[in-house]
């Protein structure tokens, strides 16, 4: 059975949940891993939502408004990483509600510049995924990952080996160069959550997908 409702009444007009995934503090704001709380800021902000409120039960930040007739509720866990589905959970009451979730993280496998829709899939080995397909107990939510590795010379991604050389690559810090790119990519990002929202995910996915 999924989560029981938090203590906010979100779930009323079942909303869209869009939560963008990474590690609470500033020593990790600008690293690889935050790359979801990156793009759900960037989203946030440019199409006007609220200001962040803090929702101390779940350990989350919240903001709510609307895309055109839709409602909308962005969650930025305030858990580490590891722990992103305790605070994602409650707000996700039925399998339904599940299906309306879009959850955007870091992904090594793919070059900086790209992203991929997908829904109903493993984690592939991603810990947040990991802690929110345990808490949710459903694999049926929406995932948006975000390429951060280098791109090699065939625009294929170049990434680390080996765990540690991997995870000194996820929480190290994104050059210059390397935000700035990201900013142009939250604006595909941006206009791949709004087809999601307005079209659906089929078409988010052919759109998207096609284009990586």
């Amino acid at each position: 059975m999924l989560a029981q409702a938090a203590a906010f009444c979100y779930n009323v007009s079942m909303p869209y949940i869009i939560a963008g995934l990474g590690n609470p503090g500033e020593e990790y704001k600008n690293t690889r891993h935050n790359t979801g709380r990156i793009m759900l800021e960037e989203f946030r902000v440019a199409h006007d939502f609220p200001e962040w409120k803090e929702d101390k039960k779940t350990k989350a930040l919240v903001s709510k408004d609307k895309i055109e007739k839709e409602s909308v509720l962005l969650i930025e866990p305030d858990n580490f990483m590891n722990n992103s589905g305790k605070s994602i959970a409650p707000f996700v009451t039925s399998k339904k509600q599940a299906e309306k979730t879009i959850v955007m993280y870091d992904d090594i496998d793919l070059p900086l510049g790209t992203i991929k829709i997908s829904f109903n899939r493993s984690s592939g080995g991603h810990n947040g995924i990991e802690s929110i397909i345990k808490n949710l107990k459903t694999r049926e939510f929406v995932r948006v990952r975000v390429g951060v590795s280098k791109i090699t010379s065939k625009g294929l991604a170049k990434k680390p080996k080996g765990e540690e050389a991997v995870l000194k690559f996820l929480l190290g810090e994104f050059k210059k160069d390397e935000l700035d790119a990201l900013k142009k990519i939250s604006k595909k990002v941006s206009a791949a959550l709004l087809m999601i929202i307005l079209e659906g995910r089929e078409k988010a996915m052919g759109e998207f997908n096609r284009a990586a």
